[in-house]
C-alpha cells in the first residue's frame, strides 16, 4: 500500500476514537499509541483532521496567547541536554541576574497591545526556595499582577516545599510553567542532575497552593513515539491546564546539536494525538516551531492546538507578533482576551472501563 492510500481499518478507527472524544469522552493509552504510529500521510492528514473538529468543539476559535521574559539568564546549575543556559556547556547563551522591574513592565505592556493573555517570568536555575530572592521574585509578580496588563505566570524552577508555592500563590501568581520534558522512562536521557520526581513534586505544592499548572515536554530529542504517547498521559493524570509541545531546536555546544530534526508531519501528527488525549486542555505551540514547520506553522491550530507562544524565546528568536497575529486572522482565528481563562479538568468524562479497547 503506497503512503497516499488510506488502511480502511486506520480510517474507521481514526473515527471511532474521533467520534468518541467529540462525545466528551477519553480515551485511554491502547486507544493512543496507535495514532502515534500512524505513517501514512493520508491517515495523518485524517487524524489532524478530527484534532481540528475536537478543538473547534472545546475551544471554539479562540487562540491563547502568552509571551515570556527571560528574568535570569545562564549560568543554571543543571545540566539539560538541550538547554543553551546550562553552565554545563559552552553555548552562546546571554548571562546576567534576576532582572529589574523595568523590563517585566515593558514587556507586560507590549502583551497588552498585541493580545496577548500572559507574560511569564522565566529564570536559569535549579529552583526557589525560601531567602532574598524569593522575596525579589514575589515583588516581581505582585508588580505585574499590579498593572493590570496580562496574567502573570513564572517559570521557575524547582519547589521544595509547600511554603514556597504558597507565597508565590499569595504575590498573585496564577500559572507556574514546569515542564516534565518527556516520558519518565527517557528522562535520564536529557537530565541527569534533578529527576523526574523532583518535577512531579513541585507540581504536587503547586496544585495545592492552587497556582494552575502549565506543563508539558519536548518532542525530537531522541525519544520514541510510546515515550510522547506516556508523556500525554502523565500530563493528563498530573491535570496540567496548559500543555506546551516545544520542538528541539538544536543549540550549537549541547548535546543535542547534532539531533536530525523531526519532520514536519510527524510534528503536527504528535499535536493531533495530544488533542485527542487532553480534548479539554489548552494545547500550546512554543519552542521550536519556526525553525521546524517553517511554511507549516498555521497547519498546528488544525492538528488541534490551541494557544501559541509569541515574541522571541529564551535563548532562540521566533517570527515576528505581527506576523502571527496576522497568521491568526487569515484562519479566521481570534486571540482569546480572557486573562482568567484555563482548562478545567473536571468537565471531561473519565474513561469508562475497557473504553474502545
Amino acid at each position: 500500500m503506497s503512503g497516499q492510500e488510506v488502511d480502511a481499518g486506520s480510517h474507521e478507527r481514526i473515527a471511532e476514537l474521533g467520534q468518541r472524544v467529540l462525545a466528551g469522552h477519553l480515551i485511554n493509552r491502547e486507544d493512543a499509541l496507535p495514532l502515534f504510529h500512524l505513517e501514512s500521510r493520508a491517515d495523518i492528514f485524517d487524524l489532524i483532521a478530527w484534532a481540528n473538529r475536537i478543538r473547534e468543539r472545546f475551544k471554539g476559535n479562540k487562540i491563547h496567547l502568552c509571551s515570556i521574559v527571560n528574568a535570569k539568564a545562564g549560568a543554571c546549575s543543571e545540566n539539560c541536554s538541550f538547554c543553551a543556559q546550562s553552565a554545563a556547556y559552552q553555548t552562546a547563551s546571554p548571562r546576567y541576574g534576576f532582572v529589574d522591574p523595568e523590563p517585566v513592565l515593558e514587556a507586560a505592556e507590549e502583551a497588552k497591545r498585541n493580545g496577548v493573555t500572559a507574560v511569564g517570568l522565566v529564570a536559569a536555575w535549579r529552583g526557589l526556595k525560601e531567602g532574598p530572592m524569593l522575596d525579589e521574585v514575589c515583588e516581581r509578580i505582585r508588580e505585574l499582577a499590579r498593572s493590570g496588563k496580562t496574567r502573570p505566570d513564572a517559570s521557575l524552577g524547582i519547589i521544595k516545599s509547600q511554603a514556597v508555592a504558597d507565597r508565590l500563590k499569595e504575590a498573585g501568581l496564577e500559572c507556574y510553567g514546569h515542564n516534565l520534558e518527556s516520558s519518565r522512562r527517557f528522562f535520564p536521557n536529557h537530565c541527569t542532575t534533578h529527576t523526574y520526581d523532583d518535577r512531579v513534586e513541585t507540581i504536587g505544592y503547586l496544585k495545592r497552593a492552587g497556582i494552575k499548572i502549565c506543563s508539558g515536554g519536548i518532542i525530537g530529542m531522541g525519544e520514541t513515539r510510546q515515550d510522547r504517547c506516556d508523556l500525554a498521559f502523565s500530563l493528563k493524570e498530573l491535570g496540567a491546564n496548559v500543555v506546551p509541545i516545544n520542538i528541539l531546536n538544536p543549540i550549537p555546544g549541547t548535546p543535542f546539536a547534532n539531533n536530525p530534526p523531526l519532520p514536519p508531519l510527524e510534528i503536527l501528527k504528535t499535536i493531533a494525538c495530544f488533542r485527542l488525549i487532553l480534548p479539554r486542555q489548552e494545547i500550546m505551540i512554543a519552542g521550536g516551531r519556526t525553525v521546524n514547520l517553517r511554511d507549516m506553522q498555521s497547519m498546528v491550530f488544525a492538528a488541534g492546538a490551541s494557544a501559541l507562544m509569541v515574541g522571541n524565546y529564551l535563548t532562540t528568536l521566533n517570527q515576528p507578533v505581527e506576523k502571527d497575529l496576522q497568521m491568526l486572522r487569515d484562519l479566521g482565528l481570534d486571540p482569546d482576551w480572557d486573562k482568567h481563562d484555563f482548562a478545567d479538568q473536571d468537565e471531561t468524562v473519565p474513561v469508562e472501563a475497557g473504553a474502545m479497547g
